[in-house]
């Protein structure tokens, strides 16, 4: 481990859990290419998720930092300076920032100001680095960052619990919420309504073109929905009998969205169905401990599918 002195770095994540993660593993391998002490990350309490947890509330914080000893210096909290509290400079970098602008556009500042804060630290990154980074970004995902004991002890109730229904079972990452659905541009038969609310949410991303439904579908972009996804596992073999559990959150069209799916496989089960209100009490006020809970099921599971390429899929993808 190689770290300067007086050279601290601190990042903001962006996003759901996910995405969230994906910042953090980066944020290790950006504070080794700086030389920097990383400060523990901070996760977002701000967008559409409004999750209030801090980092120690949904990982492990000491295993992150003991683990990672030998790579980078990680520590909780800034530092003061001079007694006083110490304000880091706040800048962004590009998307996909490789080593090269990093250490052309971070540094400096660095170096100057010897305390940085990046905001919304998704996908800042590249994913064309050299072998011994890319190693480093595993090590962090995969041994470095794990859940809390609480969460951790929470999702393997909730995998026993389904193993008791079923030998074995499939676990469906179904991503049809609102603001996904409106993300994509895409179109589901809903007519004006589905128009006029997704079209609302929509309009929040101001950088968006305007959608073109059509061309999305023809392009094989659009989500599939619960009624696809559940024709699609029919198709590759899996009965009516087979037990489903279905990580999810707010599904557009309620119970009526979900009905076809729940026809095809009347075996399904939620964190809600299969654990008591009192059990998930501690978790579910936060929309990101839910998302861990649902992650370790999914790893856990015999199948693993999803309707969506997103970022649980590439975590999870890469766990199995």
């Amino acid at each position: 481990m190689k770290t300067y002195p007086n050279r601290y770095l601190l990042i903001s994540t962006s996003g759901g859990l996910n995405q969230q993660r994906t910042g953090i593993v980066d944020s290790v391998v950006a504070a080794y290419i700086l030389n920097a002490t990383l400060v523990v990350p901070r996760l977002d309490q701000r967008s559409y998720w409004k999750d209030a947890s801090g980092f120690a509330e949904i990982f492990n914080v000491d295993r992150f930092i003991s683990s990672l000893s030998r790579d980078v210096k990680i520590i909780k909290e800034l530092p003061l300076k001079g007694g006083q509290p110490w304000i880091p400079r706040r800048m962004a970098v590009p998307r996909k920032c490789n080593e090269r602008c990093y250490q052309t556009r971070v540094l400096p500042v660095l170096t100057k100001k010897q305390a940085i804060e990046l905001r919304k630290f998704d996908y800042r990154l590249s994913n064309r680095l050299e072998t011994d980074l890319q190693k480093l970004r595993c090590r962090v995902n995969y041994h470095a960052l794990t859940f809390t004991d609480p969460i951790l002890d929470m999702g393997k109730l909730l995998v026993e619990r389904m193993r008791m229904k079923a030998k074995h079972f499939i676990a469906l990452h179904l991503r049809f919420e609102p603001d996904m659905l409106a993300f994509t541009g895409c179109y589901y038969g809903g007519g004006d309504k589905e128009r006029r609310e997704l079209g609302k949410i929509r309009r929040r991303w101001k950088a968006l073109h305007a959608s073109n439904p059509e061309k999305m579908r023809r392009q094989g972009r659009c989500p599939l929905t619960p009624e696809e996804i559940g024709l699609m596992l029919r198709a590759l073999g899996f009965g009516s009998d087979v037990h489903i559990y279905v990580a999810s959150g707010e599904v557009y069209g309620g119970e009526e969205t979900l009905a076809p799916l729940k026809a095809l496989f009347p075996n399904f089960h939620s964190k809600e169905t299969i654990a008591t209100e009192a059990e998930l009490a501690p978790f579910s006020s936060f929309s990101s401990r839910m998302a861990a809970l649902d992650y370790i099921v999914c790893d856990e599971s015999d199948v693993f599918v999803s309707n969506n390429n997103g970022n649980m899929v590439r975590m999870i993808a890469g766990r199995r």
